[in-house]
């Protein structure tokens, strides 16, 4: 093809897309954050968009209009089941995927379909698009090693178990035109453990202006986190590393999010003694994060499975200096000593010694990192994000947009 991304006020022929997963909201994750922020960019820009995802409450299935992003578009839920270990997570039944793949596509008559996990949805859609000759994107947001603390696996099953889900990913993601994954060290990731090759970096993105940075000194010490409040994020270290510095500095610790590991966490606070100045806010209203992202003095992001961190880029957006894992995509983020600190994994103390660095600086010193943040998130606008993913929507080579600080690659 040789049209151009479409742009509102183009005369590019507008598209009609398909968007497919195992999550949307009102599922709260960076895989259903990135898929309705992607839905409602498209429809913004005119193209006609169609997602196909789990319906969240028991039910048939049903074809509605639904509002995300503040935009309508139509979402195909199919019934779904819960997966009991998990706190929330629902699928569509795997055995009825293709049948109920193969109708809507037959209904919509899609110009191209973009899968966003390969498990069951994507697999059906995958499979049913390339048997008709539509076009296939495919982006992957998974990582294996974090589903098994759902799954009742142990020992060397897990890593059969672990060694199967890559193979069952790289069957489904190679039936697309196009591979996608937030980060350049994702990409990495994903090529070496399926045979794939070519795969794009493609920032998830957000609306940069959607944020209010705050410049001016702070009269209190806040330390924000914000996202699934699961085992992979480590949470438990930074309350450990909060209650290792000076009671002088009365931080307090604001998490947002909620999940499996939240009674844990509060018990731990308790035992820390430091269950006065932690608040769990839960699953917050939008206007809520907004004003907790501007009042924050440091995002905290202690997680080693981040094939990006939208949230991170929510705080950065936010004039946020962070502090991090040493792990994963995070450091393509977080640079260290330009807009916060990394620590090394498990490392208490090392986390400590970096909060407490940020919250005795000077103001001077922090309004550095914080224009760093800001500097640093330019590059995950999400106009360039929808640019890219249009073009290979189109068929055309793009060239990745940074998506980590290493570059661009074409592809």
């Amino acid at each position: 093809m040789t049209d151009a991304p479409h742009q509102p006020g183009s005369t590019a022929r507008p598209l009609r897309i398909l968007i497919g997963g195992d999550t949307f909201g009102p599922d709260v994750n960076g895989a259903a954050k990135f898929a309705e922020r992607l839905a409602g960019g498209l429809v913004e820009r005119g193209h006609e968009v169609h997602v196909v995802a789990p319906r969240p409450e028991d039910g048939p299935n049903v074809t509605r209009i639904e509002e995300h992003e503040g935009q309508r578009m139509t979402v195909h839920r199919l019934r779904s089941w819960r997966w009991h270990p998990h706190p929330w997570l629902r699928y569509a039944l795997p055995w009825r995927i293709e049948q109920n793949a193969a109708r809507i596509l037959d209904e919509v008559r899609p110009d191209v379909v973009h899968f966003q996990s390969h498990i069951v949805i994507g697999r059906g859609l995958a499979r049913q698009a390339a048997k008709r000759g539509i076009r296939v994107i495919g982006t992957n947001h998974f990582m294996p090693d974090n589903a098994m603390q759902f799954t009742p696996f142990i020992g060397g099953l897990k890593d059969r178990a672990i060694s199967a889900m890559w193979k069952a990913a790289g069957r489904t993601f190679g039936l697309a035109a196009e591979v996608t994954t937030p980060t350049r060290r994702a990409a990495d990731y994903l090529e070496k453990y399926t045979e794939l090759r070519g795969v794009h970096a493609i920032s998830c993105g957000l609306h940069i202006d959607n944020y209010t940075p705050a410049m001016e000194p702070r009269d209190e010490n806040v330390v924000l986190f914000l996202g699934r409040v699961e085992a992979e994020k480590h949470i438990d270290e930074m309350l450990r590393a909060v209650a290792r510095l000076d009671a002088s500095l009365a931080v307090q610790v604001e998490i947002i999010g909620d999940g499996e590991q939240r009674p844990a966490l509060e018990r731990l606070a308790r035992e820390l003694g430091i269950a006065d100045r932690v608040h769990f806010a839960g699953y917050a209203p939008e206007d809520y994060l907004m004003r907790q992202l501007t009042r924050a003095t440091v995002f905290a992001m202690p997680s080693i499975a981040e094939l990006q961190s939208i949230a991170t880029m929510e705080a950065m957006a936010s004039g946020l200096p962070v502090v991090g894992a040493n792990a994963m995509a995070l450091p393509h983020l977080i640079h260290d000593g330009e807009n916060g600190f990394l620590f090394e994994p498990g490392d208490i103390d090392g986390f400590a010694e970096r909060l407490n660095r940020i919250f005795t600086m000077s103001h001077e010193e922090l309004l550095v990192l914080k224009r760093e943040s800001l500097a640093i998130v330019e590059a995950h606008d999400i106009n360039r994000t929808l640019d890219t993913f249009e073009a290979l929507y189109r068929g055309e080579p793009v060239d990745d947009p940074v998506a980590d600080g290493v570059g661009s690659t074409t592809h």
